[in-house]
């Protein structure tokens, strides 16, 4: 019996050690240093300490430079490479973190209004409708098992790239009598289907039952251009198609100048609108070769200055995110890009590619005055913080229009192929 309570007394003394331990300053610290820091020439990197722990750096190359006192630990990335950093607690080498210094990267950033068309692959099947038959009302598109969101890419072996290239088979066929082979292209993948129309005796003309779309256009912003390069990332988020509401499958696009005419106010419940049109030239300044849960991106054929900061700023990758103060590039008045107050609510630091990195506040008078906050259009807003771009906006809190969610910008860069971890040059021996 003494025994059995010797063993409870001891086990409750661990479990009350135990728990001591995990919740100790120092080892607290510990855990939240990350296992690998990434940083680029000419940035620093501070992480907070307790007295007990000590960091070196394991190969002392002039990549990088160390610096400590009783409560932080700063680094400063001099040049491109690697290096091993080791932290002691009270003498004893508890963990190895790796630190790679990127070579210096920067970014124009965007914050102009800009028109974008997109052109799908093939037509986009937007709805049924019934053809008025002798025999009653039907839609051939459905008895062929077609359905919304399909695309239809071939009809009888040849390519559909326009709404136009459908007509020609579809009255063809009516008057012979013969179906037509459809090649349609799903999410789930390609299908093949054979579709008879059917004349409509109203409009004496056969149809095929289904309403079709080869194109969409909207409004958003520009979130940055790679000055070498010349590819840009806008939007932060996919188009998807207003009727299936499902992402457009894009076959390529262009984006123009666009001018903000109003501003629909935003309310809790109802999310606002910039109201614009394109550029009266309408002047194709760029092409879409991409449509990702991450925005649109492609490759500008004429330089768009935004008037604010026409300069290549450096990019803060996720984990350099901190809660606080940052501005927001954007919008709201005819073409006049102006910066405007946010505050980031929360950030997560990201090692794979996600949508939602941050959750932003708008805190500005201003903007709150004319939109209530963040409104449709202001997607692919570009967020700077310290002088650094860190990401877009791209959604609203349907609730509450001055808050919503940031993309991280190195995640928009990976879209557009543009690689920011280039690795450093061996050098000869």
């Amino acid at each position: 019996m003494k025994l059995e309570i010797m063993r409870k007394i001891i086990g409750g003394i661990l479990l009350v050690s135990l728990i001591s331990v995990l919740f100790f300053q120092p080892l607290q610290h510990y855990f939240d240093i990350p296992k690998t820091i990434t940083v680029f020439e000419g940035q620093d990197f501070t992480f907070q300490k307790a007295a007990p722990v000590s960091a070196a750096l394991t190969s002392h190359n002039s990549n990088i430079t160390l610096a400590q006192d009783q409560n932080t630990v700063s680094l400063k990335a001099n040049e491109q490479g690697n290096n091993e950093m080791l932290l002691e607690f009270a003498g004893i080498p508890v963990k190895k973190v790796d630190v790679h210094v990127l070579k210096d990267f920067r970014v124009l950033p965007g914050g102009q209004s800009i028109g974008v068309k997109l052109n799908t692959v093939g037509v986009l099947v937007v709805g049924h409708h019934l053809v008025d038959t002798q025999e009653g009302k039907k839609s051939p598109g459905e008895i062929a098992g077609i359905k919304i969101g399909d695309i239809i890419t071939e009809i009888n072996g040849s390519k559909i790239e326009k709404m136009t290239d459908v007509a020609p088979f579809v009255q063809e066929a009516g008057q012979s009598g013969k179906a037509l082979d459809m090649t349609i292209s799903r999410e789930s993948g390609k299908l093949k289907t054979q579709l008879t129309p059917l004349k409509d005796k109203g409009e004496n003309s056969y149809k095929l039952g289904l309403y079709i779309r080869d194109s969409a256009a909207g409004i958003g912003t520009m979130t940055f251009v790679h000055p070498q390069s010349k590819k840009y990332g806008a939007l932060g988020h996919v188009i998807s198609d207003m009727d299936t509401k499902k992402p457009i499958v894009v076959e390529d696009g262009q984006i123009v100048r666009s001018t903000v005419t109003s501003i629909e106010k935003g309310a809790n419940g109802d999310p606002g609108e910039k109201l614009a049109r394109f550029s009266t030239d309408r002047e194709i300044v760029g092409n879409i070769q991409k449509n990702s849960p991450f925005g649109i991106f492609g490759v500008l054929n004429k330089d768009i200055k935004n008037g604010v900061l026409d300069k290549p700023l450096p990019i803060a990758l996720s984990h350099q995110v901190k809660e606080g103060p940052a501005k927001i590039l954007t919008v709201v008045n005819d073409d006049k890009v102006e910066e405007f107050d946010i505050e980031i609510v929360s950030t997560i630091p990201q090692k794979f590619p996600a949508t939602k990195g941050m959750v932003i506040k708008v805190v500005d008078p201003k903007l709150l005055e004319k939109t209530g906050g963040i409104v449709q259009g202001m997607s692919g807003s570009p967020i700077i913080q310290d002088g650094k771009l860190i990401g877009a906006v791209t959604h609203v809190f349907v609730n509450d229009p001055t808050s919503g969610y940031g993309v991280h910008i190195e995640w928009m860069l990976n879209e557009a192929g543009i690689n920011i971890y280039e690795k450093p040059k061996e050098k000869a021996s």
